[in-house]
């Protein structure tokens, strides 16, 4: 090997390595830029119908209309579930909050009777033994700065994936030359698969939020849970946010039923727990593999790989990213036995000849 080579083969490793660093430091960013990207690819087919269905003529609608439109009905979808929701929600939050203080006692007066509880918890303490800044404020700041961060990050995210969806043609064309000339249709081909299943696992995420909503609202009704519909909303928004999602939120709906009596607390209990088990054995496996393409053995498994790589994040988004390993790679094993096949026709050929 040269002398050349071996420098040549040093400085891609360093640059490598050097890439590779940049983006562990800036990973919020690029975590970002991806959800942004997927979301793009997700919207992109029903944008192109959008395009196709509203022309005049030969003259196509202007993309940036069609993406405005979406956004548009988005906004109006979430209005119309605000104004069925939001009216019985508010009262019963406003409900909720008023009695919180003598369901906090209640809650500690039942503790205390089976001995789980030594003595009654002020809010105050409550506050002092939560982890974090060790004074009121500066709790207060961090609450705050999670609150903002959440909303730029949110803002960014509808932004970013705005000029996405105006800019895909441009952009898919600059990626599609970093291929040879013959490979971008192939390259064109597995796009179009990818956009297809990432929009497929937008449908599923809103099919599997509306389950879980309404079946947790049926359930808490039937049960005899008060403020069941702030019970449901967060049920379904935990939905959304896979293997901890459904957990965290079913906690406020145990403690409330513990207001009522263990008994309740107990019947919501196993009534979550049967859900859940429904909800990651049967509905997400299979409503994935039916939505997206991707059998109900790999949703698990990228979910547990998800989790445990990014945290919550991963297993959000560990689906469409295995939808997207899925295509790639199926269609780089159709290329290799393509090839292969090619390879072996000529010898029996030569062998009929």
């Amino acid at each position: 090997m040269s002398t050349w080579s071996v420098v040549r083969a040093v400085a891609v490793t360093i640059a490598t390595l050097a890439v590779t660093w940049a983006l562990w430091l800036a990973s919020d960013v690029v975590l970002l830029v991806y959800v942004s990207i997927l979301l793009a690819i997700g919207l992109g087919p029903m944008v192109h119908r959008i395009e196709q269905s509203l022309a005049v003529g030969r003259r196509r609608l202007p993309r940036g209309f069609a993406i405005l439109l979406i956004y548009l009905a988005l906004v109006a979808v979430l209005t119309m579930l605000g104004l069925m929701v939001i009216p019985p929600l508010v009262q019963q939050a406003q409900d909720l909050w008023t009695r919180l203080p003598e369901l906090i006692d209640t809650g500690q007066d039942l503790l205390m009777r089976y001995g789980l509880l030594n003595h009654r918890i002020t809010l105050e303490e409550a506050v002092n033994a939560a982890p974090g800044p060790s004074d009121a404020v500066g709790r207060v700041a961090t609450a705050l700065s999670v609150v903002v961060g959440g909303i730029v990050a949110f803002a960014t995210v509808l932004i970013l994936t705005f000029y996405l969806l105006i800019e895909s043609e441009s952009l898919f064309l600059g990626f599609a030359r970093l291929f040879p000339r013959a490979d971008r249709p192939r390259v064109d081909m597995v796009a179009r698969k990818i956009s297809t299943k990432v929009s497929a696992w937008l449908n599923g995420q809103l099919i599997l939020a509306g389950s879980i909503g309404l079946s947790a609202a049926v359930g808490y009704y039937l049960i005899g849970v008060p403020y069941f519909y702030v019970l449901a909303l967060v049920a379904a928004f935990g939905e959304m946010i896979p293997v901890v999602g459904p957990i965290l939120s079913a906690v406020p709906a145990i403690a409330v039923g513990f207001t009522v009596s263990p008994q309740t607390a107990l019947f919501v209990a196993l009534f979550t727990l049967a859900q859940q088990q429904v909800e990651n054995h049967i509905l997400v496996p299979k409503v994935m593999e039916r939505q997206v393409g991707v059998s109900a053995v790999t949703v698990i498994v990228a979910l547990l790989l998800g989790g445990t790589l990014l945290g919550i994040f991963g297993a959000m988004l560990a689906v469409p990213t295995a939808a997207i390993v899925q295509v790639v790679l199926q269609e780089l094993l159709d290329e290799r036995d393509r090839l292969a096949n090619e390879q072996l026709t000529p010898s029996f050929d030569s062998l009929n000849h």
